[in-house]
């Protein structure tokens, strides 16, 4: 697709071991399926009649990106240990590829390295920042460009992830890990620099300016492609909470400071969201810096969530009939 294009993208789950907010096996008798697969398993959890209904029907509706969180979703050459019970070949992931691309949607990866979301990384999320887990975080950045590889072309963009990472978010794990200061920069700024030298765009969640706005501003690059994401249903600053006024905010922030972003919303919470989403930034971020939306709706590629998932979808098509 044209690098000038709007992006009208949606975030689908092909591996969901990001969250860890208690283990699979401590979950409660009685908790619910949808509860027990927000956690680790040893399995790829996709259903794929599932994933092909979502990815037929956002083939239909008009948006022309597909961001994948991958997670465990696909073998990786250089480290088989991290792939899980079904986690997809190469081979059979790249046909996937090609039927996607055929359906008129440019496919870009996501791989989480926030470490509130890096359980996929099994025995490796436990060695932050030192050399080992460098090695496995640049080897696994190298086999999944070359996976998305087009006629020895990178993909455009590479997701990092990188929300969340607070010590709020992982009060209830049975180890936190929080990077702060110079550390959280020093990594970032070294999975960005192992993305570019791929000739591949670094893309990351905006989040850790609600907190550090001057040093976030003045520090994160401008060759970064931001995401901030906002799901709740009130868009005037004036009205919102002083924690709370930051998440709208920095729309308008990065704008300022000459970021190029693509907002992301959600039907998570509720269904007015996205649209008011598209209309806030519309109106206070200049064009030249408004790259796209995005929809994450943090629905599961399982059943029991998929009408969700195709109802967010359904909301991305009528903001895209909209513009």
């Amino acid at each position: 697709m044209e690098n000038d294009k709007m992006i009208w993208s949606c975030l689908l789950h092909l591996g969901m071991n990001s969250w860890k907010d208690i283990p699979l096996n401590r979950a409660p008798a009685d908790a619910s399926r949808s509860f027990k697969v927000r956690c680790m398993a040893d399995y790829l959890r996709t259903d794929e009649a599932v994933w092909r209904s979502l990815t037929d029907a956002l083939g239909k509706s008009g948006a022309n990106m597909l961001i994948i969180d991958m997670a465990e979703g696909v073998y990786l050459p250089s480290h088989p240990e991290l792939a899980v019970k079904g986690t997809w070949s190469i081979e059979k992931f790249q046909k996937e590829l090609a039927r996607l691309r055929a359906m008129g949607l440019e496919v870009i990866p996501k791989m989480n390295f926030s470490t509130c979301h890096d359980s996929w990384l099994k025995d490796y999320q436990r060695m932050v920042s030192t050399q080992k887990y460098y090695q496995v975080c640049a080897d696994v950045i190298r086999d999944v460009i070359d996976i998305f590889r087009v006629d020895g072309k990178p993909p455009r963009f590479f997701h990092l992830g990188y929300d969340e990472e607070t010590p709020g978010h992982q009060r209830s794990f049975e180890l936190a890990i929080v990077r702060q200061g110079e550390l959280w920069w020093h990594d970032f700024l070294w999975f960005a620099k192992q993305v570019e030298s791929k000739g591949v765009r670094p893309w990351i969640w905006s989040d850790y300016c609600w907190h550090h706005k001057d040093e976030f501003l003045n520090r994160m690059p401008k060759s970064v492609l931001q995401s901030n994401w906002y799901y709740g249903a009130q868009f005037d600053v004036s009205k919102m909470s002083e924690s709370s006024r930051p998440h709208v905010q920095t729309y308008v922030d990065l704008a300022k400071a000459g970021f190029d972003q693509v907002p992301t919303g959600a039907n998570w919470s509720n269904d007015t969201n996205f649209g008011d989403t598209v209309k806030f930034c519309r109106a206070n971020c200049p064009a030249e810096h408004l790259k796209g939306f995005m929809m994450a709706s943090w629905q599961r590629t399982i059943p029991e969530e998929q009408e969700k998932g195709l109802a967010a979808i359904d909301q991305l098509s009528a903001e895209i009939k909209k513009w």
